[in-house]
């Protein structure tokens, strides 16, 4: 499982022209699943985005975490995080979930992410088409892989 997480000022997703969700200060955490992801992997991803201590405390220190600062939380489905650009120059998506798989994960991870930070999490709709629009906070972005946890 991976995530592109992104410190933001707000951030929004559109479909077909129309918002469907936005947030104010928090984290957009871009979302990628593979087959092989289990709920240890939800478990470990959720926790250590909900304890990310990437935001500014009085000094001007990352000290603070989206729990701190009662932030926003925005998750959307991206199965290209796992392209795979080994061969030639078109990626291929082999190692992405299936949506029959991915989804009850996306909808678990949610909720978890949920629980973890108490907060009410919003998010794109899985498998369509999305504008997303972010004001992108420093900028701060940080990619995370729940099989590289070293």
């Amino acid at each position: 499982m991976r995530v592109l997480i992104q410190r933001v000022k707000k951030a929004s997703v559109s479909i077909e022209g129309e918002i469907f969700s936005e947030i104010k200060q928090g984290l957009l955490i871009l979302l990628g699943i593979e087959a092989e992801d289990t709920q240890e992997d939800i478990n470990w991803l959720t926790g250590k985005i909900a304890r990310l201590r990437i935001f500014s405390n009085e000094n001007d220190a990352m000290n603070l975490s989206v729990q701190d600062i009662n932030g926003d939380c925005l998750v959307v489905s991206q199965f290209t995080l796992h392209a795979n650009t080994k061969k030639g120059n078109r990626p291929s998506f082999i190692n992405a979930a299936k949506p029959e798989i991915a989804i009850p994960r996306y909808e678990e991870f949610v909720l978890q992410l949920e629980s973890q930070t108490n907060s009410k999490v919003k998010t794109g709709s899985f498998g369509a088409m999305m504008d997303v629009a972010l004001i992108n906070d420093g900028p701060v972005t940080i990619w995370m892989d729940s099989k590289r946890r070293e």
